[in-house]
């Protein structure tokens, strides 16, 4: 077997992920409204149009995304003037305004300080917080949380496309006012559990690695039973079973306040779809922290567990003196290559 890889399954794999949806999880609603609030659009009325665009398209003959046709209508918004002028460090300025669920961001900064734990500190743990969203990338990049995620997968938008036979110009030209024109990234519910996989094989830190590529489970740089999952419902359905069926944790949120958000989460609980919910509040001994902090250890634990037999495995029972009871056959000579045989 070759050594490297032997010390790679004994020592590697040394993180948790806790993966996190954005909206109605880590905010109370949705990312959108200080965009809408900064270009005087009335929220309702652009999510009552997006909401019948699916049908409009469908009449036309055309299938759409009803996930991320939003983004198409925010470039119509655009185009059209009302949101004339939207660029991506505007929609970083106004993630700047989002306000977070009670607890947060210092409940991520929390779980951060779990591997320094007596329990953990002479291990190599290591806990990093990713969001997959289908909301705006550009906006949780600007927010107060940014700093405490290791990667954000959400849509983005391209402020100056290239032309066409751009590879056979010398100088490529940028308009004086810049404004986002295209979407250059899309998240819907589907692809989320692409990006577990990018998270799970580490395509998201070394661009070499495809997502598509088989690597063999021990050379994997997250193995899903070492990621939880903690979103607000049933549009993760895919990514809560994915995560669930290969040994991760989830966790479905629900607003405290919301009855029917409440009902729903249970119904994911009921028909085995994540593992427990409750309320999206972060605080020291909301029920939702102590979940948290329990599966994180929870894993740690496993991970020590599968270090100690892996070791043991390899290393195989240490070699004893033998007693005249042990064995009464042979000679000394045979007795003597059986022990360190």
């Amino acid at each position: 077997m070759n050594p490297n890889r032997q010390n790679h399954q004994i020592h590697g794999q040394n993180i948790v992920a806790c993966v996190w949806d954005f909206d109605k999880t880590l905010i109370p609603g949705y990312m959108q409204r200080p965009l809408f609030d900064h270009y005087d659009i009335d929220e309702s009325t652009f999510w009552k149009e997006v909401n019948q665009l699916p049908s409009l398209y469908s009449e036309r003959g055309l299938r759409i995304s009803s996930d991320t046709i939003y983004l198409n209508h925010l470039l119509s918004y655009v185009k059209n003037g009302p949101m004339r002028g939207l660029t991506n460090q505007k929609l970083m300025e106004l993630g700047s305004e989002l306000q977070f669920c009670q607890g947060l961001p210092d409940f991520f900064d929390q779980l951060k300080k779990i591997p320094q734990e007596k329990e953990f500190a002479s291990f190599d743990f290591k806990i990093e917080h990713y969001v997959i969203s289908t909301g705006l990338a550009q906006m949780i990049r600007g927010s107060k949380i940014f700093d405490s995620l290791e990667d954000v997968f959400a849509c983005e938008f391209i402020e100056s496309p290239v032309p066409p036979n751009f590879m056979s110009q010398t100088e490529l030209s940028l308009p004086l006012d810049l404004e986002i024109s295209q979407v250059g990234m899309t998240v819907d519910n589907t692809i989320k559990t692409r990006c577990i996989f990018e998270i799970n094989k580490g395509s998201n830190k070394n661009p070499s690695i495809d997502v598509n590529t088989s690597i063999p489970h021990e050379d994997r740089r997250i193995p899903i039973e070492q990621m939880i999952y903690v979103a607000d419902g049933p549009s993760d359905v895919p990514v809560f079973a994915i995560v669930k069926q290969m040994g991760g944790r989830t966790y479905a949120v629900y607003d405290p306040n919301n009855e029917r958000e409440f009902e729903q989460t249970c119904e994911l609980v009921e028909r085995s779809r994540v593992h427990n919910n409750g309320p999206a509040d972060y605080r020291d001994k909301s029920p939702t922290a102590i979940w948290v902090k329990q599966k994180t250890r929870e894993i740690f634990r496993g991970m020590i567990k599968s270090r100690q037999d892996e070791l043991s495995k390899r290393a195989g029972s240490p070699p004893k003196h033998l007693t005249e009871n042990d064995d009464d056959s042979g000679s000394f000579e045979s007795r003597q290559a059986t022990l360190w045989k």
